[in-house]
């Protein structure tokens, strides 16, 4: 059995670190882990995912597709972006705030969030919606917004993960002064 997780986002939001995070819990855990990363636009604001498979059935580090039993979608575009990659009956945990492209600031094809939002509750079954803007109010930034999601997708129970296994993680691999915001992120989502 092995836990089958993409995630995605655009360049700057914390995906990179949020599977890193994921892997280093599951390695503390004695879990076996394999992860690929794609990262080249993360500069440019453009598309970015990863995926990690973990335990004993993770034969290489892509997730075929239909497979996912998760995906961690830091933005509504790019969870739709990454669907097929969803197996039926698989969870979406996404992020409500848009990040508009340049091309649709410039003329290019309009984003419109909201029809974003309607496919993904037409297509997934299983869909956790975080209310971005909520949690940066409450917990005081935007920047915690990755770990916010890795909490919110820990109570859907599809991670062979604990939040105290995520805990363990942050604490060595986040910076000490954001330690604690970070941790307050972890359990925001109830």
């Amino acid at each position: 059995m092995s836990d089958n997780i993409v995630l995605c986002g655009v360049g700057g939001q914390g995906t990179v670190l949020a599977s890193k995070l994921l892997a280093a819990a599951a390695m503390d855990r004695g879990l076996p882990v394999k992860t690929a990363e794609t990262i080249g636009m993360a500069q440019r604001g453009g598309s970015v995912f990863s995926h990690v498979r973990l335990g004993d059935g993770a034969a290489s580090p892509l997730i075929g597709k239909g497979k996912a039993d998760l995906i961690i979608a830091f933005e509504p575009a790019e969870a739709v972006r990454q669907l097929a990659y969803l197996r039926p009956g698989g969870t979406v945990v996404v992020s409500d705030r848009a990040i508009v492209p340049a091309s649709a600031l410039v003329g290019g094809p309009a984003y419109d969030v909201d029809a974003i939002m309607a496919y993904l509750r037409e297509q997934v079954e299983h869909l956790v919606v975080v209310d971005a803007a909520a949690a940066e109010r409450d917990l005081g930034s935007a920047k915690c917004l990755n770990v916010v999601l890795l909490g919110a997708a820990v109570r859907t129970g599809v991670l062979s993960l604990t939040t105290d296994d995520i805990a363990g993680a942050i604490r060595r691999l986040v910076p000490e002064r954001f330690q604690d915001l970070n941790a307050r992120a972890l359990t925001y989502v109830q």
